[in-house]
């Protein structure tokens, strides 16, 4: 199943998708364990950081269909380009066999933003690849680049990327942040949906972090189908992971293939937490 049918199953059901970022081996098995669990259709997230602790898209593209086939996997997976900023690096993707990319043309001006997503969704298509197109600013930390600005995504400019471009979703920067927040966050729900009913493409939520519930909740009820969430999960695992070092418990602390494993628990029980508040668990 693509990207594209993944997430419009979603917004025609009321749900969403989580996108889980993957950050090396054991974490693909993880994530991928736990959709399976849960009977949820699942995006794994791969950032520019990743691609290169990884050793490459192909080779990231490679363990994934492994992994799947090891774990018996027969819920819907997509493996996701997270926050191309290049036109080379989404066309590179798409060469690898990823599923979906996402191009994030925010920093350009609006115009060329629109001429390379729709270069690169006419290349997808002929492939059968999904894309994402992003407009306004997230503000936060992702990947080391920093971003201190939030810039509200204008609705005419959605209208008109979508309808030039039949890009398959869009994250419409709305008030959410890369990273940890300070503070509660403050979405613009009616910005939300006004945009998503002139689109009529899923949205994409960016920032999933620290975002309360009830505000994930509304986010769906607007019109949004896939929520992206990394941050959470990255701390769960370091924090667990101090606390068996600081513990010192045996030799399972000589051992990087144990510390890891333990360090991943707390992050399969976040990760279906976050299935079920977004209502995709038991969809398939």
């Amino acid at each position: 199943m693509s990207m594209k049918d993944m997430l419009q199953h979603a917004l025609r059901d009321g749900y969403a998708v989580g996108q889980f970022n993957i950050n090396n081996l054991e974490w693909v098995g993880a994530v991928l364990s736990t959709a399976q669990q849960c009977r949820s259709p699942v995006i794994l997230g791969v950032s520019g950081g990743t691609v290169k602790h990884m050793l490459g898209l192909k080779c990231i593209h490679d363990i994934v269909v492994n992994a799947m086939e090891y774990l018996h996997i027969d819920v819907p997976v997509a493996l996701h380009l997270d926050h191309g900023t290049t036109q080379e690096a989404c066309e590179a993707a798409i060469a690898a066999g990823f599923s979906s990319i996402m191009f994030d043309g925010s920093h350009l001006p609006f115009r060329e933003n629109l001429a390379i997503t729709r270069h690169l969704v006419t290349l997808a298509h002929s492939k059968g690849i999904s894309v994402e197109a992003e407009l306004g600013t997230i503000a936060g930390s992702e990947d080391g680049i920093v971003n201190s600005e939030v810039i509200y995504a204008d609705p005419q400019e959605c209208y008109t990327l979508v309808t030039e471009t039949q890009v398959d979703c869009l994250a419409a920067a709305l008030g959410s942040t890369h990273g940890l927040y300070k503070g509660k966050a403050r979405l613009g729900f009616s910005e939300m949906k006004a945009i998503a009913e002139r689109v009529k493409v899923p949205l994409v939520l960016h920032g999933g972090t620290g975002i309360a519930d009830e505000d994930m909740r509304r986010a769906i009820a607007c019109g949004t189908a896939k929520i992206n969430v990394n941050t959470e999960n990255m701390y769960a695992w370091c924090q667990q992971v101090k606390a068996i070092f600081a513990a010192d418990t045996g030799h399972d602390v000589n051992d990087p293939r144990k510390v890891i494993a333990q360090g991943l628990q707390p992050v399969r029980e976040m990760i279906a937490r976050r299935m079920a508040l977004f209502g995709s668990q038991q969809r398939y």
